[in-house]
């Protein structure tokens, strides 16, 4: 099996996450907390914070453990993005499951929140560069030509779990 984007150990190593990082986002984390408590005229539970890789995410929130994890390697290469958007993002996913319970992930009370609470536009995904993860791609191929597929679905054609289709010659994905 042909394995694309292996680590390339030419490429310099990401500096640690420094406690300074890590008390900067808790610093932005209580301040809009503050705002939130205020906003809504309660006192929403702080949640716990984690670092580590999460795929292709830049943060998710676990709902049900109150804990938002960021990913540090994105972190290290959007630090200012992460400030602005990602954080404030991942808390209002806690703050709204916490002020109205289960509702869709990004739907009207999620916008509110981010939109009038915090004054931060609503978007769903990040357009972050990708390449600082290294992530393992393999390759298959259809009429059309190579494709790359991630390893999760890899793992899923492995083991008979799930066949991929080309969207333009809508043939079988085969491995090289």
């Amino acid at each position: 099996m042909k394995r694309f984007n292996e680590p390339d150990h030419a490429t310099p190593a990401i500096q640690p996450l420094s406690q300074t990082d890590k008390q900067q986002v808790n610093a932005i984390i209580d301040e809009l907390l503050q705002q939130a408590n205020k906003a809504y005229n309660v006192r929403f539970k702080r949640p716990a914070i984690s670092w580590r890789r999460a795929g292709k995410n830049a943060g998710s929130a676990n709902l049900t453990q109150n804990r938002i994890n960021f990913n540090p390697v994105l972190f290290a290469h959007n630090r200012e993005a992460f400030f602005s958007q990602v954080v404030v993002h991942e808390l209002c996913h806690i703050l709204v499951h916490q002020h109205y319970g289960r509702v869709r992930p990004h739907g009207p009370q999620w916008q509110k929140m981010m939109e009038e609470t915090f004054g931060v536009p609503a978007r769903v995904t990040h357009s972050f560069d990708l390449t600082p993860l290294q992530l393992t791609t393999y390759a298959y191929r259809c009429k059309c030509g190579p494709v790359e597929l991630s390893v999760r679905r890899h793992n899923k054609v492995v083991r008979q779990q799930q066949s991929y289709y080309c969207r333009r010659c809508k043939q079988t994905l085969e491995p090289v």
